[in-house]
Formats: structure tokens, sequence, C-alpha cells
């Protein structure tokens, strides 16, 4: 039995294409008109909004609810201070990712975690001796996300606080007679902000955001408009850049954070002392050096591209579709395994193709070092070749106005 969202009886109207998946038992958009390409650009160039309310939503209260968090998170939750959010993951004894997550901190003892997977019961069981609530408030809230470099100039007209929002942080505000949390925060690497609102005044709000971006080009954008965005600022999924360390059957499936390319979550831990579910395993690994990956960008050489498929009689393909599975990278002679590209695609905004990989850490970038030149598999005409590419930084896109302090472009 599936479930619709609390904006979905408005934002149906605007689908044109009638295409759904499901993300965690709930109908989501795949795209709304008939190219997710135009989708796309509207979030480069203007603004679009996108349902993430099928998100899990957990409440954490209590004198022990940072406690809890700063025990099994491997971000350190005590830096976050009230009105600021924090992306985080979560990890098992091994120090293997399970999930990720987005922990909103609302007062010292009441804090708000995002998830896309069901993960109450984990931290339940870790905060069975403390003194703290949990309770799942996922059917409580929807959840809208306003993105692209127009998003602020469209919410200033309903809450002028947007221009003094900090990237990650947020505030509690007043949109349709209604209080909602607005925080900056997102999944397409853009500028962008998220509202939090009651379900109940779900689609009063919605309306006025609408009509706020009237005049501005806003338009909703599904999922397949979603994964082209988030390739290009390089920001790893679950299912696709990793696999939970929970339904994982062996370790080659699975990866610490410092392979999953976000090693910047933990400064500090080698020589901290906070005890937290696996930071034994995660500081022997930054001792010792025993990262087995690197996670990478990926950038094709476009001349190569162009001769591979011209010299076989075929025009250079220009997909923006991400493809549906992995893709092997071999050392520049194009012969030892050198690791695995985890998304691909042509990037719109870049005019290159692009993609997100696992490498051995000597392929990685490094101050001294803008890449390493490498090969990566491709099919042309039913057989398999490699074509010349360069590992890059994870993030192909990032702007400025992404994390610019007056949060308008």
């Amino acid at each position: 039995m599936y479930k619709t969202t609390p904006f979905h009886g408005r934002l149906n109207e605007l689908n044109t294409q009638g295409l759904y998946t499901h993300w965690q038992a709930h109908l989501s958009p795949l795209r709304y008109s008939h190219a997710p390409k135009h989708e796309y650009f509207a979030v480069r160039n203007s603004v679009g909004v996108f349902d993430t309310s099928p998100l899990y939503k957990y409440r954490i209260t209590g004198p022990d609810a940072e406690a809890l968090l700063a025990g099994v998170l491997t971000r350190d939750i005590r830096t976050c201070r009230p009105g600021q959010a924090h992306y985080t993951l979560w990890c098992d004894d091994r120090g293997f990712v399970m999930e990720d997550g987005v922990v909103f901190r609302h007062s010292d003892d009441d804090f708000l975690l995002t998830a896309a997977r069901p993960t109450l019961g984990w931290f339940a069981d870790h905060g069975r001796r403390l003194r703290v609530e949990l309770e799942d408030v996922s059917d409580d809230y929807a959840m809208l996300a306003i993105q692209g470099p127009r998003s602020a100039r469209v919410l200033a007209t309903l809450a002028p606080e947007v221009h003094d929002l900090g990237f990650f942080a947020h505030t509690q505000v007043k949109m349709a007679d209604t209080e909602v949390t607005l925080s900056r925060t997102g999944y397409t690497g853009d500028l962008g902000y998220e509202i939090t609102v009651p379900t109940d005044r779900a689609l009063d709000v919605l309306d006025t955001v609408l009509d706020a971006g009237d005049g501005h080009g806003l338009r909703p954008f599904g999922e397949e408009a979603l994964m082209m965005l988030r390739i290009e600022a390089g920001l790893p999924l679950i299912d696709v850049e990793w696999q939970s360390s929970r339904t994982a059957f062996t370790d080659e499936q699975r990866v610490t954070p410092k392979e999953l390319g976000l090693g910047w979550m933990l400064r500090g831990v080698r020589d901290g002392d906070r005890a937290f579910v696996g930071g034994s395993a995660i500081r022997r690994e930054l001792t010792e050096g025993s990262s087995r990956w690197a996670s990478v960008g990926i950038v094709v050489d476009w001349h190569d591209w162009d001769h591979l498929h011209r010299d076989s009689g075929v025009f250079p393909p220009k997909d923006e579709h991400p493809l549906p599975y992995e893709s092997m990278v071999y050392d520049v002679a194009g012969e030892e395994l050198g690791g695995y590209a985890t998304s691909f695609m042509y990037s719109p905004v870049l005019q290159r193709h692009i993609g997100l990989a696992r490498v051995r850490p000597e392929l990685a970038p490094t101050r001294d070092r803008p890449g390493a030149d490498v090969r990566l598999e491709i099919s042309l005409l039913h057989r398999t070749t490699t074509v010349a590419a360069t590992t890059t930084r994870a993030a192909h896109f990032d702007p400025p106005r992404k994390t610019a302090r007056t949060g308008d472009s």
C-alpha cells in the first residue's frame, strides 16, 4: 500500500507525466514534465521545489539527548549550536557507514534528525539507559526543498529572515500564518533552503511558495533532475555510492566515512577522546592510513570520447541520464584495476562527462597533484572499451552562492 505526501494533492496537479517511483512507501515523482533537463535547469538558473517529505523524522529530547547523539554520530554534535544543523553519518562498531542524515539542533536538549532509512530502533537501543525520549514524527511534518540561485529572492517575500540565514543554519519563521522551520539546507549543491511545516498546514504553505515564485521561473522537479544535480555537486547517495553496513553481505560492499570522501567529518577524531560507535576503528584507520579507497570525481577527456565514437562510425552521445550501474576504472595503461565509478553522466552545465568514483588512494587528487590520469570503462557498439579520464575533486559544481553570507545571488 503506497502513501502520498502532504504536498501531493497540489504537486500532482502540476505533473503532466504521471510518472512516480516509491520512496519509503510514498509516491515520489520521477519528473513533472517530458524532459527532466528542463527541471534541472530551473534549479541551476532560477528556482525549483522538491518534495522531501518521505524522509524519516525523529525528535530527540531530554537531558541526555546531546550525550546520546555524541555517542552514536560520527560528527561531534557538541559543536553544533542551537539554530544550526549538521550533516552527519552513523556507523557500526567496525567503523563502516550505515546511514546518513541531518540533525537540526533547536535547543540544548531538543533535536530533530532526518534520515533516508528507518533507524529509530537503533538509536533507541543506544539510548536505553539515558534520560532521553525518541519520537517518530515523520507523519507530523512535511518538508519542501526550495533550491536555486533565486531561492532566497523568492523566500524573502515571505520571510525576510532568509537573508540572515547562514549555511546549514535554521530558524523559526511564519509563512501562510503558520510557524515553520526554515533551514539553509538541500541536496543540489546550489543555494537552497528547506521548509519543515506541520502536515495539516502543508498545502497552504506550498501555495504561498508557488505564488511567491511566480515570475521567477519556479517549477517543481523530480528525482531524475535531483540525481543530475547531486552528482554534479559530488553528493553521495545510499544504495548508489555506498550500501548500508546493516544490509551488506561482505566488507567489499561496506565503506568507511573516509573512504566515502567524508573525512572532513572526522576532524579532531584521531586525537580526541570522544567515545562513539565505530570510533576506535575509525581512529585506527586514520592513524595507520589503512583506507582501501578514496572517493573522487572523474572527468572524461572529451577529445578521446569524441574520437572513440566517431572512429566507430557513431555520433558521440551526451546523455544527462546517470548510468544505472558501476563502471570499472583502470590505470592509465588500461590494465590494472584502479577502482570503479559509482555514478556517471553528461553534465549540461559543465558540458563534460563527469562522475563519482572510488579509486585507490594513490589515484586521488592531492594539494600537489590536481588529479591522476585513468581509463574509464564504457560500452561502445556492444563491446567494452575504455576512455581517457582524470580524477578530480568530487564536487564538480560548487558555486560561491551556495555558502555566500547574504544568502542571495
